[in-house]
């Protein structure tokens, strides 16, 4: 008898999921973010990307939002994510 590991998770998946990054304002953190989080949805465009400049613009948040797959697929963009590192944080 086999047994299956079912992970608990809130998400029905596949599921629209938005996926945030923020870190130093710099030209390529947008391009940054977005390589790593297409490396685990591939089908990820970049219509779907957002920039946002803190008040004083010495910090920004890029928001990419995929159609997630599993939570595993969501455990591997945060965890790539925070290990960059220009990615200060990843919500």
């Amino acid at each position: 008898m086999s047994e299956e590991i079912v992970e608990e998770t809130l998400f029905e998946f596949p599921c629209e999921f938005s996926i945030k990054a923020m870190g130093k304002f710099s030209n390529d953190l947008d391009v940054t973010v977005v390589e790593i989080v297409s490396r685990h949805a591939p089908d990820t465009h970049n219509h779907t990307v957002k920039s946002k400049p803190s008040k004083d613009g010495n910090y920004v948040s890029i928001t990419v939002t995929i159609e997630a797959t599993s939570k595993k697929q969501l455990d591997a963009i945060y965890q790539d994510l925070t290990d960059h590192p220009h990615v200060l944080y990843a919500l």
